[in-house]
Protein backbone atom coordinates (compact mmCIF):
# COMPACT_ATOMS: atom_id res chain seq x y z
CA UNK A 1 0.00 0.00 0.00
CA UNK A 2 1.43 3.16 -0.57
CA UNK A 3 2.81 5.73 2.30
CA UNK A 4 3.16 9.29 2.95
CA UNK A 5 6.22 10.52 4.23
CA UNK A 6 5.10 13.61 6.71
CA UNK A 7 7.50 16.22 7.73
CA UNK A 8 7.02 19.06 9.89
CA UNK A 9 10.03 21.47 10.08
CA UNK A 10 10.85 25.03 11.44
CA UNK A 11 14.33 26.16 9.60
CA UNK A 12 17.08 27.91 11.57
CA UNK A 13 19.70 27.93 9.09
CA UNK A 14 18.09 28.45 5.24
CA UNK A 15 21.11 28.55 3.71
CA UNK A 16 22.15 25.31 5.13
CA UNK A 17 18.72 23.96 4.52
CA UNK A 18 18.60 25.07 0.89
CA UNK A 19 21.25 22.39 0.72
CA UNK A 20 19.21 19.94 2.04
CA UNK A 21 16.19 20.35 0.02
CA UNK A 22 18.32 20.47 -2.83
CA UNK A 23 19.58 17.11 -2.30
CA UNK A 24 16.85 15.34 -0.98
CA UNK A 25 14.63 15.72 -3.82
CA UNK A 26 16.34 13.71 -6.12
CA UNK A 27 17.04 11.21 -3.09
CA UNK A 28 13.33 11.37 -2.63
CA UNK A 29 12.47 10.61 -6.45
CA UNK A 30 15.04 7.63 -6.70
CA UNK A 31 12.61 5.76 -4.44
CA UNK A 32 9.46 6.50 -6.15
CA UNK A 33 8.54 9.37 -4.10
CA UNK A 34 7.05 12.23 -5.08
CA UNK A 35 5.67 15.56 -3.82
CA UNK A 36 2.38 15.93 -2.42
CA UNK A 37 2.70 18.84 -0.40
CA UNK A 38 6.21 21.37 -0.06
CA UNK A 39 5.63 24.20 2.70
CA UNK A 40 2.61 25.55 1.06
CA UNK A 41 -0.56 27.22 2.78
CA UNK A 42 -1.42 25.46 6.36
CA UNK A 43 -3.49 25.96 9.36
CA UNK A 44 -2.56 24.61 12.51
CA UNK A 45 -5.39 23.07 14.43
CA UNK A 46 -2.96 21.43 17.16
CA UNK A 47 0.05 20.72 18.18
CA UNK A 48 3.06 22.59 17.71
CA UNK A 49 3.79 24.94 14.73
CA UNK A 50 6.33 24.36 12.29
CA UNK A 51 6.39 26.87 9.24
CA UNK A 52 7.21 24.13 6.44
CA UNK A 53 5.31 20.90 5.99
CA UNK A 54 5.93 18.45 3.16
CA UNK A 55 4.11 15.37 2.57
CA UNK A 56 5.64 12.89 -0.23
CA UNK A 57 3.93 9.84 -1.50
CA UNK A 58 5.62 6.93 -1.68
CA UNK A 59 4.99 2.98 -3.20
CA UNK A 60 4.95 2.05 0.10
CA UNK A 61 6.21 2.44 3.81
CA UNK A 62 9.16 0.23 3.19
CA UNK A 63 10.32 2.48 0.22
CA UNK A 64 10.18 5.43 2.22
CA UNK A 65 11.93 3.80 5.02
CA UNK A 66 14.15 2.57 2.46
CA UNK A 67 14.84 6.50 0.97
CA UNK A 68 15.22 8.03 4.54
CA UNK A 69 18.24 5.06 5.35
CA UNK A 70 19.91 5.53 1.63
CA UNK A 71 23.09 7.32 1.51
CA UNK A 72 22.08 9.85 -0.65
CA UNK A 73 19.20 11.25 1.56
CA UNK A 74 21.50 10.45 4.48
CA UNK A 75 23.87 12.98 2.94
CA UNK A 76 20.76 15.08 2.13
CA UNK A 77 19.96 14.88 5.86
CA UNK A 78 23.30 16.30 7.05
CA UNK A 79 22.93 19.84 5.75
CA UNK A 80 18.92 19.84 7.69
CA UNK A 81 20.29 18.38 11.18
CA UNK A 82 21.88 21.47 12.24
CA UNK A 83 19.41 23.91 10.04
CA UNK A 84 16.62 22.82 11.31
CA UNK A 85 13.97 21.22 14.22
CA UNK A 86 12.40 18.88 12.76
CA UNK A 87 9.99 15.73 12.87
CA UNK A 88 9.29 13.20 10.15
CA UNK A 89 7.17 10.00 9.84
CA UNK A 90 5.67 7.44 7.40
CA UNK A 91 1.95 6.77 7.05
CA UNK A 92 0.41 3.92 5.02
CA UNK A 93 -2.50 5.27 3.53
CA UNK A 94 -5.66 3.27 2.47
CA UNK A 95 -5.92 4.10 -1.17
Amino acid sequence: MPALWIAHVTVTDAEAYGKYAELAGPAIAAHGGSFVARGGRYVQLEGKERPRNVVAKFPSVEAAVECYNSDAYQEALNHARDASERELLVVETTE
